[in-house]
């Protein structure tokens, strides 16, 4: 998929982030997942993320991302797939070739490792990895790796495949920020934990979508909350919740 591409992908329905399948030693299970992502697939998310935060990318080594997206392309049909991307700059540009290689159709940008960084350090360590790949990024406001307005309007200046932007810190305001600055740049997706809670104010500011780890285990049901939240069904939205 080319960025814009993936970017009305992430805009056209709820988004899946399956977790890993590891065996009792700890290995990637491929077997089990590639069942699971197949079965997830049939209720049809547009999008699902492989090795992304719920799906255990820190407990993962790099060589062994690009086997996950393998995996979850073997047998999600239709279903795009992105793959998680993180640690330092470095690092992350090495992830995101190889999982461009084995056919990911995006990168989830992870915060960077372990420490604090200025707006000039974000923006030179996510403009790196944006063009170190030619498929479409998205960067996951969160913990350590806040970027503000205006960094995010200088990466988008520069860096065309930067098309999506997830947040996790519920920070309202901020979301408000971006979203006024940037407007249809960029594809907008809520990231706080247990994301259904916090569905309708995202949803508010300009959010569409957001990634539902209860998916992984009742689709149905979160296709029935996220339903009846875009035509508006709040008794529906809070019998669910």
């Amino acid at each position: 998929m080319t960025p814009e591409q993936i970017k009305a992908a992430l805009g056209s329905g709820l988004l899946s982030f399956p977790v890993t399948h590891f065996d009792k030693d700890g290995r990637f299970a491929p077997e089990s997942y590639k069942a699971h992502v197949e079965w997830l697939a049939g209720y049809k998310a547009p999008v699902l993320f492989a090795a992304g935060g719920t799906g255990e990318f820190f407990s993962l080594k790099p060589d062994e991302i690009p086997g996950i997206v393998a995996a979850a392309k073997e047998v999600a049909g239709d279903t795009a797939i992105v793959s998680g991307c993180g640690y330092g700059t470095e690092m992350a540009v090495d992830i995101a070739r190889s999982v461009e290689r084995v056919g990911a159709d995006g990168i989830l940008l992870l915060p960077h490792y372990l420490i604090d960084a200025p707006q000039e350090g974000l923006y030179a360590h996510v403009k790196k990895i944006c063009q170190s790949v030619g498929i479409g990024v998205m960067v996951y406001n969160r913990d350590n790796s806040v970027l503000q307005a205006d960094t995010l309007a200088r990466l988008c200046d520069e860096c065309p495949n930067l098309i999506g932007f997830k947040d996790g810190t519920g920070d309202i305001g901020l979301v408000r920020q971006v979203t006024a600055k940037m407007g249809d740049r960029l594809m907008y997706l809520g990231g706080m934990p247990t994301a259904e809670l916090f569905a309708e104010a995202y949803l508010g500011a300009g959010f569409t979508t957001y990634s539902s780890a209860v998916f992984n285990f009742v689709p149905g049901l979160a296709n029935e909350f996220y339903a009846a939240l875009r035509s508006g069904d709040r008794a529906t939205c809070e019998r669910i919740l």
